[in-house]
């Protein structure tokens, strides 16, 4: 595995039953890298960020992981009873108490700098999620995984949430994958997308994919516009031995 790839996947393939889930998926991430997987319900997304963090073994192909990789997981739902009466700083200190100072810096980096002694009960749903991604982060991760974390928000809260993600990747220089449906606000966010639908069907910038026939044949040709309006700059430097695809070209899965 090169140096700088976090996880490596070569033909996972993930049945249920029945049920073939995933087929021959080939995954890389690498370090400092936003990748976004995108697919309709059911095309086995979330079974594949599962598989990546361990939860899920695959049924053949081969998974490899950096040494001592670390990873911070922000789950599509998390439900706390109301009445449970638990501190912002004490959620995200859980399951051992950690140095206020710590808590603290990972809710700055999350965009809660004022939020520690907040119930959580009192929480907006943005809020609620920020607290999932201070906790995420609070152990430094290498790579930092969003399972569709802004399921219920709306777009501009959505967009807010993203935008954050991409300032945490550019103070920290942590890799970020994120599962998501929101195809407008998550792949201008992004520097690869993966289309998957059981299998890869294409992958590239998000320009690229947006105007892939596999991708407009799932989705349509509707959220192609959209991109440019939560398109955000950064200022990392990618290994040039590994340049991103530029905007003529697209890799298909075979």
């Amino acid at each position: 595995m090169e140096p700088d790839v976090l996880i490596s996947g070569r033909g996972l393939t993930v049945w249920r039953g029945r049920n073939e889930v995933l087929r021959d998926v080939d995954f890389d991430i690498r370090r400092g890298e936003i990748v976004t997987v995108v697919g309709p319900n059911g095309s086995g997304k979330s079974t594949l960020l599962r598989t990546l963090i361990g939860a899920v073994r695959p049924s053949s192909g081969s998974l490899r992981r950096a040494p001592g990789l670390r990873i911070g997981y922000v789950p599509q739902k998390l439900h706390i009873d109301p009445t449970l009466p638990i501190t912002v700083e004490r959620f995200v200190s859980l399951p051992a108490r950690r140095a206020p100072e710590r808590v603290a810096e990972a809710l700055h980096h999350a965009g809660l700098p004022d939020l520690h002694r907040r119930q959580m009960a009192d929480l907006s749903g943005g809020q609620f999620q920020r607290v999932l991604l201070a906790r995420a982060i609070l152990e430094e991760p290498d790579i930092l995984m969003l399972d569709e974390p802004t399921q219920g928000l709306d777009q501009q809260g959505s967009a807010a949430f993203y935008t954050r993600i991409a300032e945490i990747r550019a103070e920290t220089g942590c890799a970020v994958l994120m599962i998501s449906h929101e195809l407008h606000v998550v792949m201008s966010a992004s520097d690869r997308v993966i289309c998957l639908n059981r299998h890869v069907c294409c992958h590239g910038t998000p320009e690229v994919v947006a105007s892939a026939p596999e991708y407009r044949a799932l989705f349509g040709t509707g959220t192609h516009g959209a991109l440019a309006l939560y398109r955000h700059t950064h200022d990392h430097a990618h290994d040039h031995d590994h340049p991103q695809p530029d905007s003529h070209q697209l890799d298909h899965a075979v």
